[in-house]
Parts: structure tokens; sequence; C-alpha cells
């Protein structure tokens, strides 16, 4: 279904460009149609830079992503895109965010409002459809924004953070909420999450990326059966399974908070020290 391809990408930084931030290093990876992918990794890693270049939103240095063979060279409508903000219009209706791109796309308005009626009802909106964003709650607007990406029925769903903003008994119902939609659609998720339960909870597989410049460090496959829910996480599978991400993850953070802060970490204690003076490129 999807295919990243040796990708490299690097930004140049100023105003003429001269300095460059390798922001991700030969990453590789095929993903089959229907799977559930998480990719986690330490801030600054370049997650959503590859979420921006599987999108078509900018392009890489090196490599090349296709979707069933096909070159990504921009947006495609076979791709849709969730973000941690919710991303809603604040003067549209919900049922008029969730037939908006419908409507740009040209479909009649029984034929939107059909689709979006049935993609409400899927992701538990039913009976809000005349309500504004203001008046929901930050997980009911985020399921707003969810259906308004599956209501165009993209093949390739990708999901930044999509609940990073939201709190942990609300990020819990919601993923299992997300486990179900994705079921009944069939569609291809990739997630990106700094939640290691999050990532174990939802994945067939999780992508574990280092530091700067971010490169795939291990795959991993989730054998915990579904279907998953808040029970399976007191397991002894699951818990061991949060461990290998960490063991995989640890290192990655430490470097990474390094990156970010130019102060040394220290393995062990997690506490800083003044690294080497060096000059260290922003986050990307």
């Amino acid at each position: 279904m999807l295919e990243i391809d040796n990708v490299s990408k690097t930004y140049g930084l100023g105003d003429d460009r001269t300095s460059t931030v390798k922001a991700l290093d030969s990453v590789d990876m095929t993903i089959d149609r229907g799977e559930f992918v998480s990719i986690i990794g330490p801030t600054g890693c370049g997650k959503s830079t590859l979420f921006e270049l599987i999108g078509g939103l900018v392009e890489p240095t090196e490599g090349r992503i296709r979707i069933e063979g096909d070159p990504v060279t921009g947006p495609d409508p076979r791709i849709g895109m969730v973000f941690q903000s919710h991303s809603t219009f604040p003067w549209l209706s919900v049922l008029q965010n969730v037939t908006f791109g419908l409507r740009m796309n040209g479909v009649d308005k029984a034929e939107r409002r059909r689709r979006a009626t049935e993609m409400l009802d899927l992701v538990g909106l039913t009976g809000f459809e005349n309500a504004r964003p203001s008046e929901l709650s930050g997980g009911m607007n985020q399921r707003v924004a969810i259906a308004r990406t599956l209501v165009m029925e993209p093949d390739i769903v990708l999901m930044d953070e999509p609940f990073g903003a939201l709190d942990e008994q609300t990020r819990l119902i919601l993923g299992e909420e997300l486990l179900r939609i994705w079921r009944e659609t069939g569609a291809t998720i990739l997630f990106v999450t700094h939640n290691i339960n999050e990532a174990a909870q939802l994945s067939d597989r999780i992508a574990v990326m280092s530091a700067r410049p971010g490169r795939f460090k291990a795959i991993v496959e989730n054998d915990i059966p579904r279907p998953r829910d808040g029970d399976t996480m007191t397991t002894a599978a699951f818990n061991d399974l949060v461990q290998r991400l960490w063991n995989e993850l640890k290192d990655e953070s430490r470097r990474g908070l390094e990156q970010k802060t130019g102060r040394r970490v220290d393995a062990e204690s997690g506490d800083g020290a003044e690294a080497k003076a060096e000059t260290r490129p922003a986050d990307t």
C-alpha cells in the first residue's frame, strides 16, 4: 500500500540557506493495506517531517515514497490527515465542518449529507450536527476532525498526535473508538504519538525513531491479540511490550533532549549537565 524507500530530508537554515540540518536519514518501510502502524520517537526526530513527505506537502531530498506503486509528487486524495490541533472551522456547524471537503470536491448536497450523517454516527456525534465547535469538548472536536477526514474515504490516514492535547481518560476512550472505526472502515493508519502505552494499545507494528537525523531504529511487531481495551493494558504481555519499546527509545530520548537543550543528560539520573560548546541546529 505504502512504500517509504530510502527517504532523507535536509533543510536549509537562515536567510541564505547555506547552513543545513538533516531531519531524516535513509528511512525505509513498507506498510500493507489495512495496517495500523504507530511511530514513536524523541522530540525533533523528524516524525512530523516524515508525515509531511508522505502527505506530499514537501519533497524528499533523497529517496521516494509510493502509494500502490505511484510516486508521491504532491497531495494525494488517497491520503487523509488528522493533526493534534483539531482544526475545525469555528464559524461552521459540525455537519458543515464534516461536509466541507465533499463540498469543495463538488459532491451534491444530498450525498454530502448522507455520507456525513453516516460518519457522525460512526464517531459517536449523532445529535450534534448543528453544534458549533465552541460548544463541544476537546475530545468531541477531535472526533469532528476525524470524521471530516474519513468522510473523504481515504485509503491512508496520517494521524499526527491526534490525542496529544487531551487528558489521559479521553485519550483512552478515543483510542478504543479509533480502533472500532479502523476496523469498520478498513483504512490504513499511520499514527504518530509520544505515548508508548497508546502505541502499544493501538498498533500492529510500532516504529521507533532515533534522535535527529531520524531513522527507524527498530520496528516492533505487536502480537497482543485484538480486541484490545483498558483491561489489556493491565496484562503482563502489554507491560513487557511497553518495556521493550522504552528500552529501544530511552537512549534516543536522552540524545533528543541534549539536541534540544544543548545540555548533556546523565543516562542514569536524567540530570542535565552543560554540554560542550558547539553549534546545535534548531529542532525540525
